[in-house]
């Protein structure tokens, strides 16, 4: 059987010393003939200030609004999920830039980058790896498969087996692979990122609840707006800009970064206010499944790098507002009768808010 499609980016290449950024970012930059290179982004051993973690999340979705026109929020999202630790699924029709999206992420960090094709025939060792007999050493040697790489792409999860989506529940959940009965770490940082159409159900394989309460954020990536996918062609008459963007960050910096997003203070109160979100999730009458405790945490953690990325170190409830949608609706199970998928869950959500009041309490340091 053939392997899976693997498209290998490959660590950073050599950035210039005193390299300056630009003082503009994203889409309205000069030129992508000129793009933002990497610079010393402070002591490693130092914990980065609200400053700095907010000027490295405006580097890298300015980088990454290099290649996508017309969908900032899914691109500040995606680097929020990454900055949280968790993973990301991306919905949307053929077309939108989702592939795109996690591509442009990775080459902004510098990481390595791996994407699988995900088909009915993809076998769980087409992702994790296989051992191979090399008869003349007469020994077994383990070949590491495309989930072993800084930001792993799976297209069309949902076209996968049962046996191969829970393949990716161990490198998802400990970032770790067990494979011939030896456990190997993952390279840190690491980002997975799936992709599924919403709207085709011809040959798929839902993704269980178990799977889907795993993803940090399900973000929808729809159409470009007429000027957006004006920019969109125009940009890509010479060729793709993929080919000339470079890292704004090192994969060391995002480490570095997440420390920093864990660092973020969240008061007593902006715990009690994610708590009572999350049970009225599972008391809603439109839900047979509410959002797990997990979801909880998740929530927490997402709010925290959605504070720190506008530059302060403590959680206020117009960031849990602002990613809820996102962290919590594709968790619900609609009752009989209802619109199913992440949509329905959104709108679920969207009530939610409006009746679970607000903490009054101050949300800052004391």
């Amino acid at each position: 059987m053939p392997r899976p499609s693997v498209s290998p980016i490959g660590p950073a290449s050599e950035i210039p010393e005193n390299t300056q950024r630009p003082a503009r970012l994203g889409p309205s930059s000069p030129s992508l003939r000129h793009p933002i290179l990497w610079t010393d982004m402070g002591d490693p051993a130092t914990p980065p200030s609200g400053f700095e973690t907010a000027r490295a999340v405006q580097l890298v979705v300015g980088n990454v609004e290099r290649v996508i026109a017309g969908n900032t929020a899914a691109v500040r999202a995606a680097v929020l999920c990454l900055l949280s630790g968790g993973n990301l699924l991306l919905e949307g029709v053929p077309g939108v830039g989702k592939t795109t999206l996690a591509k442009a992420l990775a080459r902004s960090i510098g990481g390595t980058f791996n994407r699988v094709q995900a088909t009915p025939d993809l076998l769980p060792s087409d992702l994790t790896g296989v051992s191979v007999y090399h008869q003349e050493r007469g020994e077994f040697e383990f070949v590491p498969g495309p989930i072993f790489a800084n930001v792993v792409l799976v297209d069309e999860v949902n076209r996968a087996t049962p046996r191969t989506q829970s393949a990716l529940l161990e490198p998802m959940e400990e970032r770790q692979v067990t494979a011939d009965g030896v456990t190997r770490p993952l390279p840190d940082p690491f980002f997975l990122v799936a992709t599924e159409n919403p709207v085709e159900h011809h040959g798929i394989y839902p993704l269980p609840e178990g799977q889907l309460d795993r993803f940090a954020m399900a973000v929808p990536v729809g159409y470009p707006g007429r000027d957006e996918a004006r920019d969109v062609v125009t940009r890509q008459l010479l060729q793709h800009p993929m080919e000339d963007l470079q890292p704004v960050l090192a994969p060391a910096d995002v480490a570095r970064y997440r420390r920093a997003v864990r660092a973020v203070h969240v008061a007593p109160g902006v715990v009690e206010y994610v708590l009572r979100l999350v049970e009225a999730t599972r008391e809603h009458p439109d839900v047979t499944l509410g959002a797990s405790p997990r979801a909880g945490v998740v929530l927490t953690r997402c709010s925290q790098a959605h504070a720190a990325s506008s530059g302060r170190d403590f959680v206020l409830p117009d960031d849990v507002k602002s990613l809820a949608a996102d962290v919590l609706g594709h968790r619900l199970i609609m009752a009989a009768g209802r619109r199913a998928g992440s949509e329905a869950g959104r709108e679920v959500v969207g009530e939610v808010l409006e009746q679970v009041a607000v903490p009054l309490e101050s949300a800052g340091r004391a």
